[in-house]
C-alpha cells in the first residue's frame, strides 16, 4: 500500500499519519479536509504547522462563489476589495496591497500556478475551473519565490488528467448577466489536455445620467481562456505547460460625489451617477467611454523529476504580461474638473528550481529564485481650466459672482465661468497634463527549509531565504502653464495666485513637468528572512503548532518631481526604508472524521510601517509611519452532523494599529489599518440529499458578517463602512448521476447598501468620493457534464 493510500484510509478513521506523500498537485479532500502543498510536500492543511485556509473548487461552486473578493468573506483574515479588475485591494491580516505605481512592490503576494503575480495592475485572475485556493497567512519567505512579507495567496488550476471528461455551465440573472462556462478534458497516462473558459457579462447596477455616456457603470464583460497540458513520460517525470489569457471590457468605476448633486437630487452614493467625464476622453485619455479595458497573456510552465529514492526536483517558471486602461472621473460629477485615465502595462519573469528530499524523520527543500519585472503607469488628466478653478478654489467669488460648481439640477454653471472671465472672447480652455512612473526590479535569492521529526509526535522546521534586489525607478511628465490666470485682470489674478501659487507653473497643484526628461534612480537592497515551526501531535486527532517568522517589503525607491529654491525642476527621490514585521503565533488543529477545526492566535509587530497616501496632483505616495502592531485570533469550524448536512463557521479578530504616539508620524497614531475589520465571520450549512431515484437536492444559505472598516489613513468617520451582515444561498438539484445540475443562487439577499470604497482620488482635492457595493444579485445556471 502507497504511503498516499495509507493517508487516506487514517483520514477516513479520522486518525492522523506523520509520514506525509511526496509532492503533487491535485488537492483530494474527505469531508472538509484538503490535500495542500502549502510547504511544498502534499500535506492535510491540518499537518501543516502554519495558519492555512483552503478552499476546493467544489467548495467555491456549492458557496455559490465565483470571484476572489466572494470567496474573502469565507476566509478569516481575508479581505478583498475589487474597486475594479484593475484596482484589486488585497488585504492579509489588516495589511493592504493595492497600490498601482511601478515603483513600488506589492505587500501581499498572489500566486498563481506557484508563480508570483502579484502587481496589482495584473494581478487579477478569474477563478474558474481552478483546483483550490490556498490562503496562507503569514510571513513565509523560504516557501514562496518572492517572499511573501505578510502571507499568500495561492491559485492552483485543474490540471489535466487520463480519460475524457468535460462541462459546461450557462447562467442568466437580473442586470442581464450571462454566464457560459465550461472546460474539456481528454487524454492518456503519458499526455493530456485540458481547455477552460469562461465569458461572464452583466449590465452595469448603478445608472450614469450624463448623455456622453453610453452604458450604465460597473457593467461586466470579463472573458477567461486557459489551456493546459499535462506530460507524463513515467512515473518520474511530470511536466505541466499552461497558458492563460484574462480580458476585460467594463464599464466605468461609480465614483459618485459626496458633495456634487446630480440631475437625480441631492448628492447620494447609492443614488443614480452623473459622470460626465471630459469630451476629449478620446484623444487625451486614450478612450471616449469611462470605463476599463484590459487584458493579461500569462505562461506557466512546471516540471517535478523524481531523480532518486526521496529525492526530487521541482522547476516552475513563469511570464507575465498586462496593459490595461481605464478612464475614470475622479470629481464625481457632471463638471469636466478632475478626470483622469490609468494606463498601465508591463511584463514579468520568475525561475525557481527546488531540490526537495523526504525521508522518515528529515524532510526539506533547498534552491534558488529569480524574478524580474519591467512596468509603467502614466497618468493623463483633463480639465477646463476655468471648470477646474471655480470647483476646485471657487474663484468666481473673487470676480463678485454666485458660481456654485454644479447646480442643484446637475447642470455645471462652473462651465460658464471661462466665457465670463474673459469676456465671451473663449468660453472653454482645455487643459491636459501627464505623469509617468517607472519601475523595474530584478530580485535574487536562495533558500533552504528543514523539518526533523525526532519522535512520532514531534516536527520541528527551520527556514532562511536569502534575498539580493536591484531596484530602478524612473519618472517623467509633461505639465504645461495654464492659460486662463494671464488672460485675467491684475485685480483678480494677484489673488488667484496668492491662493495658488502652483498656477504659475501647472493647473493641478503638485503637479511638476520635467518636460519630457525622464529622471531615473536605483538602489540596491538586501535581506535574511528566517522561519521556524513546531508540530505537536497531542493525539492521532489533534494537533498543536507554533512558528516564528520575519516578514518584509521591500523599501521604495520613490521617485518623482520638484522644484528647487531657483524654481527648477529637479528629482524628487524619497527612499522609503524597508516595512519589516516579527511574526509569533501558535494554534490547535483538529481532524476527526466528522469534525476539522482550527484555533490560532497571532502578534505581528511592524517597523517601519509603510502607507499610502494620495497626492493632490493624482499620484499616490508611500511613507513610513513608524511602528505598529497586530494581534489577533482566527478560528474554523466544519462539521458533518449527518451524511446529508453539514455545517461550518468561522471567524477573525484583529486588533491591527498603528502605535500611539506617534513621533515619526504623528498623524497617524492609534490609527487602525485601513480596509481591515476587527471582527469577521462566516456561517451556513450545506444540504445534499437524495430526493428521488438518480435526484438529489443541494442548498448552502450562508451568512457573513464584518464590522466597521477605514478606507483610509489617517482614520475618517467619513471614509468608512459601518458594520456589513449579507445572505446568500445557493441551491438546486441534480440529475443522471449529476451529468445535469439546476441551480439558482442568491447574493446579498435583504439588499443591503453598504460601501466598496470611498475617499479615492477625488478626497484629495478635498471631494471624496463613494462606490457603492454590489446590491441582490439572483440568477439560475445550467450545468451539463460528460464523464
Amino acid at each position: 500500500m502507497t504511503i498516499r493510500s495509507s493517508l487516506k484510509l487514517a483520514l477516513l478513521a479520522g486518525t492522523t499519519l506523520a509520514a506525509t506523500p511526496a509532492f503533487a498537485e491535485e488537492s483530494e479532500s474527505i469531508g472538509n479536509s484538503i490535500f495542500v502543498t502549502a510547504q511544498k510536500f502534499e500535506q492535510r492543511v491540518e499537518d501543516v504547522p502554519i495558519t492555512v485556509t483552503a478552499t476546493s473548487g467544489e467548495r467555491m461552486e456549492e458557496l455559490g462563489v465565483s470571484d476572489l473578493d466572494e470567496l474573502s468573506n469565507y476566509v478569516p483574515g481575508l479581505n478583498i476589495q475589487e474597486q475594479s479588475a484593475n484596482n484589486p485591494g488585497i488585504v492579509i491580516r489588516g495589511i493592504t496591497s493595492d497600490s498601482g505605481s511601478a515603483q513600488q512592490g506589492p505587500r501581499v503576494t498572489l500566486y498563481y500556478n506557484g508563480v508570483d503575480i502579484s502587481r496589482s495592475r495584473g494581478s487579477y485572475q478569474a477563478i474558474y475551473d481552478l483546483d483550490r485556493v490556498e490562503v496562507i497567512k503569514g510571513p513565509q519567505a523560504t516557501l514562496f519565490g518572492t517572499a511573501s512579507a505578510v502571507g499568500a495567496i495561492s491559485l492552483v488550476s485543474a490540471k489535466p488528467q487520463p480519460g475524457v471528461s468535460a462541462e459546461l455551465t450557462g447562467g442568466y440573472g437580473n442586470y442581464d448577466y450571462t454566464l457560459l462556462r465550461g472546460h474539456l478534458n481528454a487524454g492518456n497516462d503519458v499526455i493530456a489536455g485540458r481547455l477552460a473558459f469562461e465569458w461572464k457579462t452583466r449590465d452595469g447596477y448603478v445608472e450614469n445620467l450624463a448623455e456622453s455616456q453610453d452604458e450604465e457603470l460597473y457593467a461586466l464583460d470579463n472573458l477567461g481562456l486557459r489551456g493546459s497540458l499535462r506530460f507524463t513520460p513515467s512515473d518520474d517525470l511530470t511536466v505541466d505547460l499552461i497558458g492563460t489569457f484574462d480580458r476585460q471590457r467594463n464599464g466605468g468605476t461609480p465614483f459618485i460625489s459626496g458633495n456634487f448633486p446630480t440631475a437625480a437630487g441631492a448628492a447620494d452614493p447609492f443614488g443614480d451617477a452623473q459622470l460626465g467625464g471630459s469630451p476629449l476622453s478620446g484623444s487625451v485619455l486614450g478612450k471616449d467611454q469611462l470605463g476599463l479595458d484590459r487584458e493579461v497573456y500569462d505562461a506557466n510552465l512546471t516540471a517535478e523529476w523524481q531523480f532518486a529514492d526521496n529525492w526530487s526536483f521541482t522547476t516552475v517558471n513563469g511570464y507575465r504580461e498586462f496593459d490595461s486602461l481605464e478612464t475614470f472621473d475622479a470629481d464625481g460629477s457632471a463638471a469636466w474638473f478632475l478626470e483622469f485615465a490609468e494606463d498601465a502595462s508591463g511584463w514579468q519573469f520568475s525561475h525557481e528550481g527546488r531540490f526537495a528530499y523526504e525521508g522518515m524523520n528529515v524532510r526539506g527543500s533547498f534552491g534558488w529564485n529569480y524574478f524580474t519585472e519591467d512596468g509603467r503607469q502614466s497618468v493623463p488628466f483633463s480639465g477646463e481650466e476655468g471648470t477646474f478653478l471655480q470647483c476646485l478654489a471657487g474663484i468666481a467669488a473673487a470676480a463678485g459672482l454666485d458660481m456654485p460648481c454644479t447646480a442643484a439640477d446637475g447642470s455645471v454653471p462652473a462651465s460658464q465661468l471661462t466665457g465670463l472671465l474673459t469676456g465671451g472672447a473663449l468660453t472653454q480652455i482645455p487643459y491636459q497634463s501627464w505623469f509617468q512612473n517607472e519601475g523595474q526590479n530584478d530580485s535574487y535569492s536562495v533558500f533552504a527549509d528543514a523539518t526533523w521529526m525526532p519522535t512520532d509526535s514531534l516536527e520541528l522546521t527551520a527556514g532562511l531565504r536569502y534575498l539580493w534586489e536591484d531596484r530602478q525607478s524612473g519618472y517623467v511628465s509633461e505639465v504645461p502653464v495654464p492659460v486662463l490666470p494671464s488672460l485675467l485682470p491684475e485685480a483678480l489674478r494677484a489673488p488667484l495666485l496668492a491662493a495658488l501659487p502652483s498656477l504659475a507653473f501647472s493647473l493641478v497643484p503638485g503637479q511638476v513637468s520635467t518636460d519630457g526628461e525622464t529622471f531615473t534612480a536605483d538602489d540596491s537592497f538586501d535581506a535574511w528572512l528566517p522561519r521556524f515551526n513546531a508540530l505537536y501531535r497531542i493525539s492521532p486527532e489533534v494537533n498543536v503548532y507554533a512558528t516564528v517568522s520575519k516578514g518584509r517589503r521591500s523599501p521604495v525607491v520613490q521617485l518623482s518631481a520638484t522644484r528647487d529654491v531657483s524654481l527648477n525642476t529637479v528629482p524628487n527621490l524619497q527612499l522609503v526604508p524597508e516595512e519589516t514585521v516579527w511574526n509569533y503565533e501558535g494554534g490547535v488543529k483538529v481532524a476527526t472524521g466528522a469534525v476539522q477545526g482550527s484555533l490560532g492566535v497571532y502578534y505581528q509587530d511592524y517597523s517601519g510601517f509603510q502607507v499610502s497616501k494620495r497626492q493632490d496632483d493624482g499620484s499616490t505616495r508611500t511613507e513610513s509611519a513608524g511602528n505598529a502592531k497586530n494581534i489577533g485570533v482566527e478560528a474554523e469550524l466544519f462539521v458533518q452532523a449527518t451524511d446529508a448536512i453539514s455545517l461550518f463557521v468561522n471567524g477573525a479578530y484583529a486588533d491591527a494599529k498603528i502605535d500611539e504616539d506617534n513621533t515619526l508620524a504623528p498623524a497617524y497614531s492609534g490609527a487602525r489599518f485601513r480596509l481591515q475589520p476587527k471582527f469577521q465571520m462566516a456561517a451556513g450549512f450545506t444540504v445534499d440529499h437524495m430526493v428521488a431515484n438518480d435526484v438529489r437536492f443541494f442548498a448552502t444559505p450562508s451568512v457573513t458578517h464584518r464590522s466597521t472598516i477605514f478606507f483610509e489613513l489617517p482614520n475618517s468617520a467619513k471614509i468608512s463602512q459601518g458594520p456589513v451582515t449579507l445572505l446568500n444561498v445557493r441551491a438546486g438539484f441534480a440529475f443522471a448521476d449529476d451529468q445535469i445540475e439546476l441551480a439558482g443562487f442568491v447574493r446579498n439577499l435583504s439588499n443591503e447598501d453598504y460601501l466598496l470604497d470611498a475617499g479615492n482620488t477625488g478626497g484629495a482635492f478635498g471631494y471624496p468620493t463613494f462606490i457603492p457595493a454590489e446590491p441582490r444579485f439572483y440568477g439560475i445556471e445550467l450545468t451539463a457534464r460528460l464523464r
